[in-house]
């Protein structure tokens, strides 16, 4: 669980993805043995309604596909090749489903899932990723993570227990997002990198909440976090962020 995380603690963000191409099993197995603590990947349905590790709603920056991920069914999307993008030797990468990263990494790091139904926020998502978290008895590696409330407020209701943090957009949207965000029951917040300050941080800890903080690959940013007591951050490069920490 949480509590026995290394502070801070660092996730892989969709991976070790400034070494692999992101949110695929080869980042989240690099991630593993460049010594992250969790990995953080974004989940979505396919068409059929499965659960796959993806970004961003089109298939196109990240593949050789074309149009929505929603449009194509799992069958479909593992014909796709989701590495060569990145580097030819990770040509034929496929885009993993839930279940294979959960048979994969499940017993190895803790999971920071993003409920990225951004684009439909009424579909099934919560229920089949919450199923699964279940089936795969994942429940002492995982935490939710959205921007969306409703999404962790179902994810409570299906799993309790299992802890949910609320992401926040930067700037005055996110002040916002963490002004009502009071009012959440939630155990952590996910607070962007330049928006973190001594306060918001001593006002998390003082509702008992962990701050995790996206996205941060500077070392010297590494740093300032550290010092303002952050528990954790997300990290493209998590051998760089454990370089930083001397954990390395």
């Amino acid at each position: 669980m949480l509590k026995d995380l290394p502070l801070p603690s660092v996730f892989a963000h969709r991976g070790a993805s400034a070494h692999a191409p992101e949110n695929t099993l080869a980042a989240f197995k690099l991630a593993h043995e460049q010594g992250a603590d969790g990995i953080e990947f974004d989940v979505k349905l396919t068409k059929d309604g499965q659960v796959v590790a993806f970004h961003d709603p089109s298939l196109a920056r990240t593949s050789n596909g074309t149009g929505r991920i929603s449009e194509y069914t799992l069958e479909a999307l593992k014909q796709l090749d989701a590495g060569s993008w990145f580097n030819e030797k990770f040509r034929g990468e496929r885009i993993p489903t839930l279940a294979e990263i959960f048979e994969t990494v499940g017993s190895q790091l803790f999971m920071n899932i993003e409920l990225t139904n951004y684009a439909t926020p009424f579909d099934s998502l919560v229920e089949k990723v919450a199923e699964l978290v279940k089936r795969y008895r994942q429940e002492e590696h995982v935490i939710y993570s959205s921007f969306f409330p409703h999404n962790l407020i179902r994810a409570a209701q299906l799993t309790p227990g299992l802890p949910r943090g609320q992401l926040a957009l930067p700037g005055p949207a996110g002040w916002w997002q963490r002004r009502w965000g009071r009012f959440l029951s939630i155990q952590a917040e996910h607070p962007y990198s330049q928006d973190v300050s001594a306060q918001n941080v001593d006002r998390a800890h003082h509702l008992g909440r962990r701050v995790y903080v996206w996205t941060v690959n500077n070392p010297t940013e590494m740093l300032r976090l550290q010092a303002l007591g952050v528990d954790g951050i997300f990290t493209d490069d998590p051998q760089l962020a454990l370089s930083v920490y001397h954990r390395a």
